[in-house]
């Protein structure tokens, strides 16, 4: 994938995330080749939102390997958040947690000032969603929005997470989220560090389900708190 062409496809993504117009599929042997290539873009993207990323977000995926991408404040939002269900383009909601760091990356495990219960709203910017790590990885890792709970600590043991429709209350899964922000941790050094005040978001600590309109799903990470969506009809904001 030559320059123009990165630049190409950085552009589209940045007119689907400012109008909510979808992205054709590529042609076949047109998109980034890799995740790399795919984070070179996403780069571009934000060069060409000027926004800086307040952190890092890590999917965790289900075999076992993980995504990283940028976390955006804009994307952030307070628990019981409505967001309209045309603007969930490929939507995947999943529990996750997010970390404020107490003091800025360095070796060792990070220090968190606060965590945070959340619920991640994972979507694409691609018509018939991303397919490939590359295109997912340009597509600034799938974000959509990350809706959190009330400030927390991190706690000692693994915890159990659930994410499930209102007002189901399954059995969770027991997570090690001092593993799982550990893991964010190290991405992010990959990337050049976090300052102190610098968000770890880790998502996909559940299987990942998808919303529908009128639907409230609920995140919960036992002894930590919960974050609520909800789902709603709405048109497809420009």
């Amino acid at each position: 994938m030559d320059q123009q062409a990165r630049g190409i496809l950085a552009a589209a993504i940045v007119e689907a995330l400012e109008t909510g117009l979808p992205i054709a599929p590529l042609p076949p042997g047109r998109g980034p080749a890799d995740a790399a290539t795919g984070d070179a873009i996403a780069e571009a993207v934000l060069d060409l939102l000027e926004m800086a990323p307040c952190g890092l977000r890590l999917v965790m995926q289900p075999d076992g390997s993980s995504r990283a991408g940028p976390m955006l404040e804009s994307r952030l939002l307070r628990d019981g958040a409505a967001l309209p269900a045309p603007m969930l383009r490929h939507a995947r909601v999943s529990a996750a947690a997010v970390g404020v760091l107490g003091a800025p990356l360095s070796d060792g495990p990070p220090v968190l000032a606060a965590v945070l219960p959340a619920i991640d709203i994972a979507t694409s910017r691609f018509r018939d969603g991303a397919t490939s790590a590359g295109e997912e990885a340009a597509d600034l890792g799938g974000l959509g929005h990350v809706v959190t709970g009330k400030r927390g600590a991190l706690p000692e043991a693994a915890v159990a997470a659930s994410c499930a429709m209102e007002p189901r209350r399954p059995r969770g899964v027991p997570v090690d989220l001092a593993a799982a922000f550990a893991a964010a941790a190290d991405a992010a050094r990959a990337l050049g560090g976090l300052p102190a005040g610098g968000l770890l978001v880790v998502a996909g600590l559940t299987p990942a389900a998808t919303p529908a309109a009128g639907e409230d799903w609920t995140a919960r990470l036992a002894g930590l708190g919960r974050a609520r969506v909800r789902v709603v009809a709405g048109s497809d904001p420009a």
